[in-house]
């Protein structure tokens, strides 16, 4: 892999932007007068940043080169990731649970869950939202630190404490508030850095007529159709009719409807950005606004993927450095960065890239911090102390948030599947929460003890499964299989379609029989404002359609819908 040899302007953009981060936490420090205002904003922000907040949080580093490398891997099939697996749960998102989650004026997801239902089922999902925060975190660090190791030969460690200090510093100065107005720095910079690396890249390879005729050898030379990587859906009729190893019914169930809705609708990571806002309405418009340019990404991470797939194989396969007999498909943007950039230009791109790890591992850390504080620390460990006891400990949350992720940024470094555990534990815990939030939502009958029993059997449902499912190619292990080989996939992405499919039926049928078994201990008043029968609808009709959340998500879903024609 050769080097990127930085020069002094590339530095001074570095540098600058490094500037602007933590003078942003600098100048926010002053308005964080008590906790509400270091963990939620003050819910004062406006629709505009914590749209665009709520799209950035989500471009960490498993978004911007796992993406990339997966539209190298996979072709177009890459784009269901967006135009199934997110914009749907995201409009559902807007319209149906943000008047739950901001009405309800729960400070947290996990503290919804205690409103709605009780204290266990509450205290199951902070701890296993915790863990996966800093894990994630610390994933993105040591792939930060990784790559700055491969690309400019920095010190593996440096690297770490560096991006780990930036971060730390402006969180620990300015909350949620600065980590949100430095995301909306973090998502122009993102654009900025990568549109014109797209731009060259496309007129290179000769547009998008050359880019598809020199993807045919891609498809043709592993056994697929001609068209497989410019098609979305036209091979998805068998597993074996394409590279991602799924059909069409696994694609929409296992992604488009468990794993986006569990992670979109469920995960504080992303619905904290959309609670910071200045009211029902942008906080409702938050995912609407984020929508937008996330239906435009794929333009953006998996097009350079598939160029470089391209370039790949039309230059004798010289241009992806090898690992394992394979193009290393994680090295896509690296690759054209270096191929396309001058200096300066290169300075931007690398900024960007940069900003990337940074706003996932920010992300992580606010998440973690309110959790810890408000569903943790005050419920079971410190309850009844003052506000400013309580944004104390969130400053301080943040300090050990920060070093257990070092920690576990070493511990991905001793491990090479580390990245795989942490997918699976996602898909344990994501996919069985989902059936919970939709029951508890629009199921007044729904009790704790079938909430709680629910989440551990959906849990407990997914790990049996993966016992007992393989994908082609992988020994039984983390991989799967641990248990006897019963079922058999073309490859992991189907696996874990399957298995996340298999963890929620298992929590919704769950709950629904052990709450039918159970009685109910909350009342229909105590329940108004968090079920969707015995809660006032919002009213928008004095709003301006572009104001209006269903005519807005109507649009954003007509908008998918031929992008998936078009792609088809």
């Amino acid at each position: 892999m050769q080097q990127i040899h930085l020069g002094h302007i590339d530095y001074t953009i570095l540098l600058v932007y490094f500037g602007f981060v933590i003078g942003i936490g600098w100048v926010l420090k002053r308005y964080m007068k008590g906790s509400t205002d270091f963990f939620l904003s003050g819910r004062s922000i406006p629709a505009w940043v914590t749209g665009l907040a709520f799209i950035s949080a989500n471009l960490g580093a498993q978004e911007v080169i796992g993406m990339a490398a997966s539209g190298a891997k996979y072709g177009i099939m890459t784009s269901h990731f967006y135009w199934v697996g997110a914009i749907p749960a995201m409009v559902f998102l807007a319209i149906f649970m943000m008047p739950f989650y901001y009405g309800s004026k729960a400070r947290s997801v996990p503290e919804y869950l205690k409103m709605r239902f009780d204290e266990k089922t509450r205290g199951l999902n902070a701890i296993s939202f915790a863990v996966m925060t800093v894990f994630s975190s610390g994933i993105s660090m040591y792939a930060l630190a990784r790559l700055l190791e491969i690309l400019l030969n920095w010190n593996f460690h440096a690297s770490i404490a560096v991006s780990a200090i930036v971060v730390l510093v402006y969180i620990f100065l300015g909350g949620l508030t600065s980590a949100i107005y430095n995301e909306v720095l973090q998502f122009f910079m993102i654009v900025f850095g990568f549109a014109p690396l797209v731009f060259l890249a496309l007129k290179d390879i000769g547009g998008w007529s050359g880019l598809k005729e020199k993807l045919i050898p891609v498809a043709t030379s592993q056994g697929y159709a001609a068209g497989t990587w410019t098609n979305s859906w036209s091979h998805m009729g068998k597993v074996t009719d394409n590279p991602m190893g799924v059909e069409w019914i696994g694609m929409v169930m296992g992604l488009g409807f468990v794993l986006s809705f569990g992670y979109w609708c469920t995960d504080f990571l992303v619905v904290q950005r959309a609670m910071a806002a200045n009211s029902m309405s942008a906080a409702r418009r938050t995912p609407l606004i984020a929508a937008v340019p996330k239906m435009l990404f794929p333009a953006l991470v998996i097009l350079p993927g598939m160029i470089a797939i391209a370039l790949h194989y039309a230059n004798g396969n010289n241009l992806l450095p090898m690992k394992d007999g394979a193009p290393d498909y994680n090295m896509t943007i690296p690759v054209l960065l270096v191929k396309y950039f001058p200096t300066g230009l290169l300075g931007i791109g690398f900024t960007a890239l940069m900003a990337s790890f940074m706003s996932g591992m920010a992300g992580n850390v606010t998440a973690f911090n309110t959790v810890w504080t408000y569903d943790i620390y005050q419920s079971y460990i410190a309850p009844k102390k003052s506000d400013e006891h309580y944004l104390w400990m969130g400053r301080w949350a943040t300090v050990f948030g920060i070093l257990i992720s070092v920690g576990c940024a070493y511990l991905a470094s001793k491990f090479n599947n580390i990245m795989d555990m942490l997918q699976l534990v996602f898909g344990f815990v994501n996919a069985p929460l989902f059936a919970t939030f939709l029951l508890g939502m629009f199921w007044k009958r729904a009790t704790g003890h079938g909430a709680f029993w629910g989440l551990l059997g959906g849990t407990t449902g997914a790990a049996v499964f993966h016992g007992l499912a393989i994908a082609e190619g992988n020994t039984p292990g983390i991989k799967g299989g641990w248990i006897a080989q019963q079922f058999h996939f073309h490859n992991d992405m189907g696996q874990n379609f399957y298995m996340a499919t298999v963890a929620w039926t298992t929590c919704f049928v769950l709950t629904i029989v052990i709450s039918l078994m159970t009685a109910r201990t909350k009342s229909d008043a105590e329940l108004k404002g968090l079920v969707y029968s015995l809660t006032p609808k919002p009213e928008t009709a004095h709003e301006p359609w572009y104001k209006q959340p269903v005519t807005l998500g109507v649009l954003i879903l007509i908008a998918t819908v031929l992008l998936n024609i078009i792609f088809w």
